[in-house]
């Protein structure tokens, strides 16, 4: 899967630079909304039948990107912030389930993607648009506590796909409502920088409200 992100983001790279994209339309784009992190597990990097499992909350979502649009379809560079609180774990071993236990802490997430967008026309300038994007993710996340807390900080790939709603309401402005699922690949991290390695994913469904300016 790595090998096809990879190629994917090389066609939008190319796409965004290549010579009709000096010629497309220019927009920058804002949107912010709610976030919904999935629960995780966190698996021993040694062992998969055992780790934590991770009650996550909601959050924020901000994105800001910079696009041409070629008519039907856009291409863009988008940046991301979203973030979500941890509220609960339970160990998880090979003879099943350990006590759960409340803590508190919070992860967020930044990005950088690469996306590509469909524009289909509704009629009256209204557009719906599927999405997808492939990039990379920094994770970092806070577990609170003076015995057992830990702070981690871990780059992986990342990818989204979504559909959003485009309506016109000015002049070369559109009022955009977006959903997006968000998902980065498998990384790697120590507790607390010294403990057992785990290995563990992030996945984020999001609700999205923003703008989107032409020039």
């Amino acid at each position: 899967m790595k090998k096809a992100i990879s190629l994917l983001a090389v066609f939008l790279v190319a796409v965004m630079w290549s010579a009709p994209g000096f010629s497309a339309d220019k927009y920058v784009s804002g949107n912010i909304g709610i976030s919904w992190l999935s629960d995780t597990a966190a698996r021993y990097s040694d062992n998969d039948n055992a780790g934590y499992n991770v009650d996550m909350g909601s959050g924020i979502t901000l994105l800001g990107a910079l696009g041409c649009d070629y008519g039907d379809y856009r291409a863009e560079g988008e940046l991301g912030y979203q973030n979500g609180d941890i509220s609960a774990y339970n160990v998880f071993c090979d003879n099943g389930q350990c006590p759960s236990e409340d803590i508190s802490g919070d992860v967020s997430i930044l990005s950088l993607m690469m996306n590509g967008y469909y524009d289909i026309d509704l009629g009256g300038g209204v557009e719906l648009s599927p999405t997808v994007g492939v990039g990379i993710a920094q994770v970092k996340a806070v577990k609170n506590g003076d015995d057992s807390g830990f702070s981690l900080s871990e780059t992986t790939f990342a990818y989204q796909a979504g559909v959003g709603l485009g309506i016109p309401v000015a002049d070369n402005i559109m009022l955009d409502a977006r959903y997006r699922y968000f998902a980065t690949t498998d990384f790697t991290f120590e507790a607390g920088g010294t403990g057992p390695q785990f290995n563990a994913d992030m996945e984020s469904h999001s609700a999205l409200l923003g703008m989107r300016v032409m020039f």
